[in-house]
């Protein structure tokens, strides 16, 4: 059975980024489904002064290894004043330093959501842009416009959204 990891770049408690990327994770068939939560992976500020001092530390290597142990990637991202949250950008840095082709071109279906209309589009261009530089293999993306509107009770209720994950979700699953 092929094993996916799915996670927010995003360290709130009520991220509606992992939400999204839980609810879309889910609708992947016939796979396991590792959640993970950036909390989970604390990690000092990164800067090349403390990398000398101290090495890297071993949470950015555990959430590396979680990436290349797994045959695809559901992400959704964070935006921050149109870039990434401050604590993905952080454990990205570290990893980097790891590998440089961190993503280890696992199938990846990049998504964002936002509570505005756009749906967190400015972080997903910039990732859709990057990613791929360090081994990103972005197979699906999707920007969920509206959260709160569209989305209640851990489903997407707008039906014509929802037919649009799944057929975001159906084109992940068959890079798989």
């Amino acid at each position: 059975m092929k094993n996916i990891i799915a996670f927010a770049g995003s360290n709130s408690k009520q991220s509606i980024n992992k939400q999204l990327a839980v609810y879309t994770a889910k609708q992947v068939k016939d796979v396991k489904v590792d959640i993970l939560d950036l909390n989970d992976f604390i990690l000092p500020l990164y800067g090349i002064d403390h990398e000398i001092e101290h090495g890297i530390p071993d949470n950015a290597k555990v959430f590396l290894d979680k990436i290349k142990a797994s045959d695809g990637i559901v992400l959704s991202l964070a935006e921050h004043n149109g870039a990434y949250a401050t604590v993905f950008k952080n454990i990205l840095d570290w990893m980097s330093r790891l590998d440089g082709k961190l993503w280890s071109e696992k199938p990846m279906l990049l998504m964002a959501t936002s509570p505005g209309a756009r749906g967190g589009a400015t972080v997903l261009d910039i990732a859709s842009g990057r990613f791929p530089y360090m081994g990103g293999n972005i197979v699906a993306s999707f920007s969920f416009p509206s959260f709160n509107a569209n989305f209640s009770e851990g489903k997407v209720t707008n039906e014509e959204l929802n037919t649009q994950l799944l057929n975001k979700v159906q084109e992940f699953q068959s890079n798989l």
